[in-house]
């Protein structure tokens, strides 16, 4: 049964009008509160102009949460790692085994246009060490998809951390990998039903695929990338990050080696990780 802060969070992020800050503090109000929603109302009100508060309360007043999954930050099903870092979601969406954000994970990024060499580094990686670690990753195309099939056709856990909403698809060539996904894993995401996708959703969920993994592989990564955002946030978090070296004159490699001179672990032998 859904409990009331998990409720009034999601009521609020349908509105569209309430940022994740925002939602952070009534999650700190649901513990000494009364009642979350008088209480809620009153602290907006505080924060904002009239017309934008009258135009959130009626929105708010519409919504309907029925069918929605959901956990907020204080619940037990919300993973301690994700706690800890900079700005963690307030509020996770979720379709699938949601006990899988309590297992030990490690993150696997890269290059959307990876190359082969990607493929088969994941397909020699993932097979050693799904018997030990749940496989996060962003179901984007490339290495985040190689990786996410890998690990099913292993027979191991996968988690999905997606920058849209759970009934969107994107990019649309891995719909049926996100639906078997959905029965076989996990996919979450902070952005809710009916939330349009912008192009700032991604890098803002890379904090999430850092947050809750304990240890981060990327390859192929190029010198500006995601991927590099995703080991720059595990860096920052103490997390292990490990990079797969490539050739020096490769455009796509030159994240990785980047990472190994800037202090991450050159990733040379899987049977050791």
């Amino acid at each position: 049964m859904m409990n009331e802060l998990t409720r009034v969070l999601i009521k609020c992020r349908l509105t569209m009008m309430i940022s994740n800050q925002e939602m952070l503090k009534i999650v700190k109000l649901s513990l000494n509160s009364d009642n979350l929603e008088q209480d809620a109302f009153l602290m907006l009100k505080g924060f904002w102009k009239l017309e934008k508060y009258n135009q959130f309360l009626l929105l708010f007043r519409q919504q309907n949460v029925s069918g929605i999954q959901a956990i907020n930050y204080l619940e037990d099903a919300y993973p301690e790692r994700l706690r800890e870092i900079y700005n963690p979601p307030a509020l996770l969406f979720y379709r699938g085994n949601i006990s899988l954000l309590q297992t030990d994970c490690v993150a696997i990024v890269g290059a959307r246009e990876a190359t082969e060499y990607s493929y088969r580094c994941i397909n020699g990686l993932v097979p050693r060490i799904v018997d030990r670690y749940t496989i996060v990753s962003g179901l984007a195309k490339g290495v985040d998809g190689w990786a996410h099939q890998a690990t099913l056709k292993s027979h191991g856990k996968t988690i999905a951390v997606i920058g849209n909403s759970l009934e969107d698809f994107y990019p649309s060539v891995n719909k049926q990998l996100q639906m078997k996904i959905f029965e076989f894993g996990v996919v979450i995401s902070e952005y809710p039903p009916g939330c349009h996708i912008q192009r700032w959703h991604f890098p803002q969920r890379n904090r999430i695929i850092a947050g809750i993994s304990q240890r981060t592989v990327v390859t192929e990564a190029k010198e500006r990338s995601g991927s590099l955002i995703t080991a720059e946030l595990a860096m920052q978090e103490g997390r292990d990050v490990y990079a797969i070296p490539g050739k020096i004159d490769e455009s796509s490699s030159k994240g990785c080696n980047k990472l190994i001179e800037e202090g991450a672990i050159p990733l040379i032998n899987f049977s050791d990780f």
